[in-house]
């Protein structure tokens, strides 16, 4: 437990702060879950813009350091190359 007032408002800080990350990441994943769902639906144009919402969403939560710029890169290559894939598959009949 903290004894000084400084601490202490560390502390209130931190908490806070903790939890506003902890609903950013849930939103950022939300984004993710609904664009696979667009892919896994075959719906192209959805997805597109899914996928666009959610490249603007990682690269806001990297800029403010909530995810690592790298994990940005990494996860917007993965979507981009599944939409490709979902792009280039023959039309089902």
């Amino acid at each position: 437990m903290p004894h000084s007032p400084q601490a202490k408002k560390r502390q209130r800080q931190n908490e806070k702060a903790r939890l506003h990350n902890k609903s950013q990441r849930s939103a950022l994943r939300t984004q993710i879950k609904k664009f696979e769902t667009a892919l896994e639906s075959g719906n192209v144009e959805q997805a597109e813009t899914e996928l666009r919402l959610v490249t603007k969403g990682l690269d806001k939560a990297a800029k403010v350091n909530l995810i690592h710029k790298n994990m940005c890169s990494r996860k917007k290559a993965q979507l981009a190359h599944n939409f490709n894939a979902l792009k280039a598959a023959p039309p089902k009949a």
